[in-house]
């Protein structure tokens, strides 16, 4: 019972609920073009179940890969799972309950969504690992949270999919990336010191920089393109405009501010992208 109820704010913070934000727009999106409208109600409950819960398992998965660096890093000595407030073996549970919940809600949406799910957990748990061995991890985080649109068209229509998720797809996959490398110019001298392959310690900070400005315009290119390919008219490509302009913004904060803005471009600016998105494809439907 603990595990659930007396500490679920500390099980909360660990796994960052708050950030499922970031990828939860995205799905529906995807719900959204597969049904040209609003979607079932049923896709929707199921959809955000299991987006919540493959989420939620792929970072308590990453929070017990990474727990000794964790423990020697300074800016992540006070995690829950670090400090002892929850235990490994709760944390195992957890990470349990989640994958189980996921393939629980896949099963209620659809057979497709049901022979995916364990794919997709597997996909989810191995960036946990690849930041040993490649700087390139930060593409296949992007790559998991552009799963998003894809799982919310397979919700509502299983039997085909549309260019467009998949067109939004790789917006969300540079777009991650992106936030991600800025994100990891945190931990650029522990991560030199322990090798581990993030873009800024193995790259260096120029190139990192260039990398996510490069994924940024891809994002910029992709997501009109995927408004071309879904038939939406112009709410959606004012949106475009507008999302390019704030991640010119961000791209402009961290280079010319530091790091003491990371934070501001990493959730402000980003917060605010997912759901201008979503946002934009629901009234590029129905206008």
């Amino acid at each position: 019972m603990s595990l659930f109820f007396g500490q679920f704010g500390d099980i909360c913070r660990m796994i960052k609920i708050e950030h499922s934000v970031f990828a939860l727009p995205y799905a529906y999106a995807g719900a959204v073009l597969a049904a040209g409208g609003l979607p079932p109600a049923r896709s929707l409950i199921f959809l955000t179940v299991g987006m919540v819960a493959v989420r939620s398992f792929a970072m308590t998965f990453n929070r017990i890969a990474d727990l000794d660096f964790d423990r020697a890093n300074p800016r992540t000595q006070n995690r829950p799972l670090v400090t002892g407030k929850i235990s490994l073996r709760q944390t195992w549970a957890f990470c349990a309950v989640m994958a189980f919940l996921f393939i629980a809600a896949c099963a209620c949406l659809n057979a497709v969504c049901l022979r995916l799910s364990v794919p997709a957990l597997l996909f989810a748990a191995a960036y946990s690992l690849l930041k040993r061995f490649t700087a390139l991890c930060h593409f296949w985080l992007g790559a998991t949270l552009g799963l998003a649109p894809l799982a919310g068209w397979l919700s509502v229509t299983p039997q085909s999919l549309g260019l467009a998720p998949v067109l939004l797809f790789f917006a969300v996959t540079f777009w991650v990336a992106a936030f991600d490398i800025y994100y990891a110019f945190q931990d650029m001298d522990f991560d030199s010191a322990h090798g581990l392959y993030s873009m800024p310690s193995a790259a260096g900070a120029e190139t990192a920089l260039a990398v996510a400005a490069f994924s940024h315009a891809m994002t910029a290119v992709f997501l009109p393109l995927a408004g071309f390919a879904a038939g939406l008219s112009w709410p959606w490509f004012t949106i475009c405009a507008a999302v390019a302009a704030l991640l010119f913004m961000e791209h402009r904060l961290v280079r010319t501010k530091g790091l003491r803005h990371i934070n501001m471009a990493f959730f402000t600016l980003n917060g605010i992208i997912s759901p201008a998105v979503l946002a934009g494809v629901v009234l590029g439907v129905a206008v």
